[in-house]
C-alpha cells in the first residue's frame, strides 16, 4: 500500500482537467504526449486570434490602433508562457514525488506518527482531485479575471483586440475570443499552479504538525531538512514564466502607452518579492521544529563536549595519560577536532530549511525575462561598456 502511494503521489497527477486530458488523448497517466498537449491548447489559444484579427483586417494594419501582430504582450503570453507552465508540470512532477518520500527515507517521522504522515498524503490527494476546486477557478477567470483584464491591464487604445469608447471597450470578433477562451485558458492554468502552490503548502504543514525526529548536528546545517530547501527549484518554470507575462505586459505599456521601464521600478520589485517568497513561505512552517532542534542540540551536545574536553584535559593536560601512551598521534586529537566539527553543525543551524543561495536563485530565474526590456533605457553599447567594465 506504501509502495502504491509512492507512486500515486504527485501534486499535478489529479484533477478534472487532467483526466478531461487523458480522455482526450492530451496526456498519458506520467504527463506523457507533453508536445501534443502543448501544441494543442496553445493552438486553441493562439491560432483563432491570428485567424479572426486577419479576417477582420487588423493582423499587420496600423490603422487599426495596434495590430495583432505587434502586441508583443499577446505573444508573450501564449506563445512562451503558457507552453512553459504546461511543461512545468512535468518538472514539478518528476521533483516533487520524491522529496515527499525523503521524510521516510531519512527517517525523520516518528513510527507512532506513520498513520498521520499517510493521511497528510491522502487528504493532499483529494484537495489535488476536487471538482469543486477547479470549478471555482473556472468561476474566478470568467468574473474576477475578466474584470481585471478589462479594466486594470487592456490597452486604452484602439488594438486588434477593442476599440475603447470612454469607460467601456467594444471587443472585436478577434477580441471576443481573446476575452472569453484565450485569456481565461491562460488564467485557468497558472491559478491552477497557485492552487498547486497551496496544496505543497498544505501537505508541508500537515507533516509539520507531527513529531519530526530531526537531527542537530547533520552537516547541512537544517537538520536534515535540506532537501526541502532544493525542492523550490521545481517551481522555478512557473516563476520564469510569471516574469516573461510581466515582460510582455510592460513592453505593450511602453511601446504602446508612452511609459518608460522606470516607471515600473515599484512593480518589477514588488513582483520579485511576492512570487520568490510564496515558493519559500511553505517550508517556513518548519521553523519551530528547527529552533527547538537547535536549543536541544545546544544543550545535549554542549553537555557531551564539557564532558569529553574536561576528561581530554585531565588526560593530556593534568598529567592523566598512561607514560607509554604517545601524545603525537593520539586518536584523542582527532575526536576533539571532529568534536568541534559537529558543534559548529549545531551551533550554525538555520531555522529555515533554505539558504539565500536558493532564494537568489529563483530571483534571478523570474527576473531573467525582464533583462530584454533595459534595451528600451540602455542603448546596446551602454549595457556592453558596463559589462566590460564588470569582468574587467
Amino acid at each position: 500500500m506504501i509502495e502504491a502511494k509512492r507512486q500515486d503521489f504527485s501534486l499535478v497527477l489529479g484533477g478534472p482537467l487532467f483526466q478531461l486530458f487523458r480522455q482526450a488523448h492530451l496526456s498519458g497517466d506520467g504527463l506523457q504526449l507533453l508536445r501534443r498537449r502543448v501544441l494543442v491548447i496553445t493552438g486553441i489559444a493562439w491560432l483563432p486570434l491570428l485567424l479572426l484579427s486577419a479576417f477582420a483586417g487588423s493582423t499587420y494594419d496600423a490603422a487599426a490602433g495596434v495590430p495583432f501582430l505587434h502586441d508583443i504582450e499577446a505573444h508573450v503570453r501564449f506563445l512562451f508562457s503558457l507552453p512553459v507552465l504546461i511543461a512545468a508540470e512535468l518538472v514539478v512532477h518528476d521533483r516533487i514525488r520524491p522529496v515527499v518520500w525523503q521524510f521516510l527515507e531519512r527517517r525523520l517521522v516518528a513510527p507512532e506518527d506513520l498513520p498521520k504522515f499517510h493521511q497528510a498524503i491522502d487528504s493532499t490527494l483529494r484537495l489535488r482531485n476536487s471538482v469543486v476546486a477547479e470549478l471555482a477557478l473556472v468561476v474566478l477567470v470568467y468574473t474576477v479575471g475578466v474584470w481585471i483584464w478589462s479594466y486594470q491591464i487592456a490597452l486604452e487604445t484602439a488594438s486588434w483586440y477593442a476599440t475603447p469608447d470612454g469607460a467601456r471597450i467594444h471587443p472585436t470578433p478577434a477580441g471576443y475570443w481573446y476575452f472569453f477562451v484565450s485569456l481565461p485558458i491562460f488564467q485557468f492554468i497558472l491559478l491552477r499552479w497557485y492552487l498547486r502552490f497551496f496544496l505543497w503548502f498544505w501537505l508541508l504543514w500537515r507533516v509539520s504538525r507531527l513529531n519530526l525526529q530531526l537531527i542537530p548536528t547533520h552537516p547541512d546545517r537544517t537538520a536534515g531538512l535540506s532537501f526541502l530547501g532544493r525542492s523550490a527549484n521545481a517551481f522555478a518554470p512557473i516563476l520564469f514564466a510569471q516574469g516573461a507575462v510581466l515582460a510582455g505586459l510592460l513592453a505593450s505599456q511602453i511601446a504602446y502607452a508612452g511609459q518608460s521601464l522606470t516607471d515600473f521600478k515599484a512593480e518589477i520589485v514588488g513582483f520579485l518579492a511576492i512570487f520568490v517568497v510564496a515558493v519559500f513561505i511553505p517550508l517556513t512552517v518548519f521553523i519551530p521544529h528547527l529552533v527547538r532542534a537547535k536549543r536541544r542540540g545546544m544543550a545535549e551536545f554542549g553537555s557531551l563536549a564539557t564532558r569529553y574536553a574536561q576528561e581530554f584535559e585531565q588526560k593530556w593536560i593534568r598529567g592523566g595519560a598512561p607514560a607509554q601512551e604517545p601524545l603525537l598521534g593520539s586518536a584523542d586529537l582527532q575526536s576533539l577536532a571532529d568534536l568541534g566539527n559537529s558543534y559548529s553543525h549545531v551551533r550554525e543551524m538555520r531555522f529555515v530549511p533554505f539558504d539565500l543561495k536558493d532564494v537568489t536563485r529563483l530571483a534571478i530565474v523570474a527576473a531573467v525575462p525582464l533583462l530584454p526590456l533595459t534595451l528600451t533605457v540602455f542603448a546596446v553599447e551602454e549595457l556592453a561598456g558596463y559589462a566590460f567594465k564588470v569582468l574587467f
